[in-house]
């Protein structure tokens, strides 16, 4: 009897040490990738941040107007910088443009635009967002301290804007309906104080309003640029000159308005451009 215990106890040992093999066994430092080993999940990359960027901001301050930030970010490393103009508010000169500094740490966005009239704003953000969003987008919150916006704070949705550098076509209608179609070639210029320059050319494919056109550069506020998703283009034609602007959406397509001066076809409009129907 006592021999028959004596074998299974060492039964039950042998199986015991038989299971614990089978468990988790630690990293052994190179190769952890290798058999029995564990594998860590590769780091998220970093988002692309560099280029032009449309910030919405909603305040969660009761009367407080929503604004609307748009101009360029530039990246070295994991710092920030750039220039924004702020649209929105009578506490801000959308003409006037603010510095932009912060930084980029994975997914975590920090940026701050320096002050306009004493007023600092600071968006404080990430590219990981739960539920459906753009890639590439940012949310998270904003403050405002000092001067005429003092205390405002809300959330925010930054989302980049591409390049309108391409072909586009479309149709510029006019107050009664009657149509001018017009098809351009864009090139986009680097950025300055957060506008980027738009230079190309343009002609009309339908309408007898006009026979020739012309995109004039010029410098912000006038002539063609990008501000954010906000497109100005002033096309000189041999009928007066037309002002078009719009805002770019993330899907091939700019929608707007337009006005004509100098011209004996209607003097205003609305427009749209599009890459898909070049």
């Amino acid at each position: 009897m006592k021999r028959w215990a004596n074998r299974l106890g060492l039964a039950v040992l042998v199986l015991l040490c038989g299971c614990a093999g089978g468990g988790y066994q630690a990293s052994t430092g190179v190769g952890t990738g290798g058999a029995g080993g564990s594998t860590a999940p590769p780091a998220t990359p970093a988002p692309n941040i560099a280029g032009d960027w449309e910030f919405n901001m909603k305040s969660t301050v009761s009367g407080a107007p929503s604004l609307a930030i748009g101009g360029n970010i530039s990246p070295s490393g994991s710092s920030l910088s750039g220039a924004v103009h702020i649209n929105g508010s009578s506490c801000f000169d959308p003409l006037s443009p603010a510095k932009l500094t912060g930084t980029l740490t994975g997914s975590d966005l920090s940026l701050t635009a320096t002050s306009v009239d004493g007023q600092v704003i600071t968006l404080t953000g990430s590219s990981e967002i739960p539920g459906t969003h753009v890639p590439g987008e940012f949310a998270g919150t904003y403050t405002i301290n000092g001067g005429c916006a003092d205390d405002d704070k809300g959330n925010f949705t930054g989302v980049p804007v591409s390049s309108m550098a391409g072909n586009w076509a479309g149709d510029l209608t006019s107050a009664t309906g009657y149509i001018n179609r017009i098809a351009v070639t864009l090139v986009q210029g680097a950025a300055s104080e957060g506008i980027f320059g738009l230079t190309g050319t343009a002609f009309f494919e339908v309408g007898n309003c006009f026979t020739s056109a012309k995109i004039i550069s010029g410098t912000f506020p006038s002539g063609s640029y990008v501000e954010g998703n906000s497109v100005s283009l002033e096309i000189q034609t041999d009928n007066g000159v037309i002002v078009f602007v719009g805002t770019a959406g993330g899907d091939g397509l700019i929608q707007g308005n337009y006005t004509l001066t100098g011209s004996t076809c209607e003097p205003t409009g609305t427009g749209y451009l599009s890459v898909w129907e070049y």
